[in-house]
């Protein structure tokens, strides 16, 4: 018996390295040392240019919108959506990303589908300089049915320690401005797919309402990235907190930021809530406070700065492509947020 008898090929294993080696040398950039294919990445830190640095790290996945990327039988936007959490995680404190690491995981190692989630990775990593630096792909044959694929990505960035921004610097009185989401971005899928698929039973190219796009593609939406949109600001440390809304929506996510005595007061007509949530909440009769805590609810990022400052931080996201809104206040509260 061999390897591949055993149900892993070490043949396709390596036809898929060879893809991922064009995809990541493409993202290259100053302070790689050596080239991908290490057992460990190199990366010279005083090569970024920065007199005191603080790394700052983040880890995650994009959950069960595998699940539908596998139904719809379209992967490349996970690589994207996979880059632009993470780094959407520690552009909340400031930091620009360094480097970036992969993990793909499937029961039966296709070169194909693999190739197309780098290549989603690699292009995301283009946009904002970062250099995707290694990574580890698993066939992991009896662990995961044949189909089934895992995907995890680890980035570092850094940011001079003066610039840390940690939302100490809210203040009573300060704007709450929402940039605009796409969608779900990777939040929430589950509750979704039980509702879209369970409930009222589309497929994936059952079209999401009347006219409307496909549930496939509403729900694929990528992930956006606020990097360019906010770096402006960031630069002018005009910036005093901000929350990248994930799992557990507003309601969880914009406490973690607010120092003690400080509430946000959110405006919830301030928005015009994108048709999908609308439907969810319909369809699966959730309550509000349950779709404000599952969900983004058109939110992808929050923004707290002084009122004098919202235009210059609005034509910021606007030249990168991205829109918002006040949202609320910053006002004393022993409630950490409120839905007005």
């Amino acid at each position: 018996m061999d390897y591949k008898q055993a149900g892993v090929s070490i043949d396709e294993g390596i036809a898929t390295v060879a893809k991922i080696k064009r995809a990541a040398k493409r993202t290259r950039r100053p302070g790689v040392l050596g080239g991908l294919g290490g057992f460990g990445g190199l990366f010279h830190l005083e090569k970024a240019g920065l007199k005191d640095p603080v790394l700052v790290s983040s880890i995650d996945g994009v959950g069960t919108k595998l699940m539908v990327a596998a139904m719809a039988g379209s992967h490349r936007g996970l690589g994207a959506d996979l880059v632009n959490h993470c780094v959407n995680d520690i552009l909340v404190q400031g930091a620009r990303p360094l480097f970036f690491l992969d993990y793909v995981a499937m029961g039966r190692l296709d070169s194909e589908t693999v190739a197309s989630i780098v290549e989603g990775v690699a292009e995301a990593c283009e946009a904002v300089d970062c250099a995707l630096l290694g990574g580890e792909t698993a066939e992991m044959p009896g662990l995961y049915a044949d189909d089934d694929l895992d995907l995890v990505g680890a980035i570092v960035g850094a940011v001079e320690r003066r610039k840390v921004v940690t939302g100490k610097a809210i203040r009573e009185g300060d704007v709450a401005l929402g940039l605009f989401s796409a969608g779900l971005h990777t939040n929430g899928y589950t509750l979704a797919r039980r509702i879209l698929f369970d409930l009222k039973g589309f497929a994936v190219d059952s079209p999401l309402h009347e006219g409307g796009p496909s549930v496939g593609d509403v729900l694929l939406a990528v992930h956006r990235c606020y990097e360019p949109a906010l770096r402006p600001a960031l630069d002018r440390g005009i910036v005093h907190g901000l929350v990248h809304v994930t799992g557990g929506g507003l309601l969880e996510n914009v406490p973690r930021v607010l120092p003690k005595g400080l509430g946000c007061r959110v405006n919830r007509d301030a928005w015009e809530l994108p048709v999908l949530f609308r439907l969810l909440a319909e369809w699966g009769e959730v309550a509000e406070l349950e779709m404000f805590r599952a969900f983004n609810m058109g939110i992808g990022m929050v923004v707290f700065c002084a009122p004098k400052n919202v235009e210059r931080i609005l034509e910021g996201a606007r030249a990168a492509g991205d829109e918002g809104a006040v949202i609320g206040r910053v006002v004393a509260a022993e409630k950490p947020i409120q839905l007005a």
